[in-house]
């Protein structure tokens, strides 16, 4: 049998709340994972959420169908990982998510694996030695993994809890000391009227019924960010306190997962789409973070969270 006969297809998911994305490499006998084909398809919620397994099984049907159509040709899956946000380790709501993700995809519940995305992202952006990964897009979370393979998350308990460092944070504290200059309790600054233009808002109880829409939550704060971001750079004090609180709840996170894992001097990735398109709170994390570790380093991750998944996606085959 030739080297190309004994390949099996292996899939990644990076299952994000907007969309999802379906990565297929070749695993080759020797563990050598190649890039075949990637699609994407539609996004998903809380499993528990209403509709959420629905969402669930049609985002993996839809981008793994988007995949297959790039590769050409429709071969048999050997496994797959997954990493979705909201999937707490040995949890009912990961049990949940390994039984719909083999139906959706065909095969046995043994040859798949579905984990939070900060996992496969640690995974994708340190392989397998020891780092801590800060995520910063709409919620934010912290994970590590020391030499010995423990690994500790601090934050992401969800916006109602734990949203600091977040971009949801930043528009939300931006737009609470919005109404304070409104109704007198702060001074006024051009960040008033820059959040309000933003949001179509006129008055603080327009502002009020559009933070209580249906459908605004969490990603409608997060809207926001960029606005404050932009005034921080314009050097407006108001957006600038927001910006450096998030960067020290972001730094004070990575402290204490190296902290706990005893990691004196951590490689640290920052990623995210706040960290990666918000410059300030880049500058600003930066900072916090050599204030709060200072022999902490700032590095590239090796690769994504598909990378991720499809190394976890390698490692079920190879424990069979």
């Amino acid at each position: 049998m030739s080297v190309a006969a004994d390949r099996q297809l292996i899939a990644g998911f990076d299952a994000g709340q907007t969309h999802s994305r379906c990565r297929l490499a070749w695993l080759d006998p020797d563990g050598h994972i190649s890039m075949a084909a990637e699609g994407q398809g539609g996004g998903v919620s809380h499993l528990a959420a209403p509709g959420g397994e629905q969402r669930f099984a049609a985002a993996l049907g839809s981008s793994l169908e988007a995949a297959l159509a790039g590769l050409g040709s429709h071969p048999p899956l050997a496994a797959a990982a997954i990493g979705a946000s909201g999937i707490e380790q040995g949890s009912p709501v990961q049990a949940l998510g390994q039984a719909l993700a083999a139906t959706a995809l065909g095969l046995p519940p043994d040859r798949v694996a579905v984990e939070g995305d900060e996992r496969t992202a640690l995974r994708g952006a340190f392989q397998a030695g020891p780092g801590v990964l800060v995520i910063s897009g709409t919620g934010c979370i912290a994970l590590g993994r020391n030499t010995a393979g423990a690994t500790h998350r601090c934050g992401g308990w969800g916006w109602l809890l734990d949203g600091a460092g977040s971009a949801m944070d930043i528009g939300r504290d931006g737009l609470a000391l919005s109404v304070q200059m409104a109704d007198g309790r702060l001074a006024e600054s051009p960040l008033r009227a820059a959040l309000w233009r933003a949001l179509g808002a006129s008055s603080a109880q327009e502002v009020k019924a559009a933070v209580v829409a249906a459908g605004f939550g969490p990603a409608g704060f997060a809207q926001l960010a960029p606005v404050v971001n932009q005034l921080a750079a314009a050097g407006e004090g108001q957006a600038r306190a927001v910006i450096e609180r998030s960067a020290q709840a972001l730094a004070a996170m990575v402290g204490g997962v190296a902290n706990s894992l005893t990691l004196s001097e951590p490689p640290v990735c920052g990623v995210g789409g706040a960290l990666q398109h918000l410059d300030q709170l880049q500058r600003a994390f930066a900072a916090a973070l050599a204030a709060e570790l200072p022999a902490a380093r700032i590095v590239t991750p090796a690769g994504d969270a598909s990378a991720g998944a499809l190394a976890m996606a390698a490692d079920l085959l190879a424990r069979t």
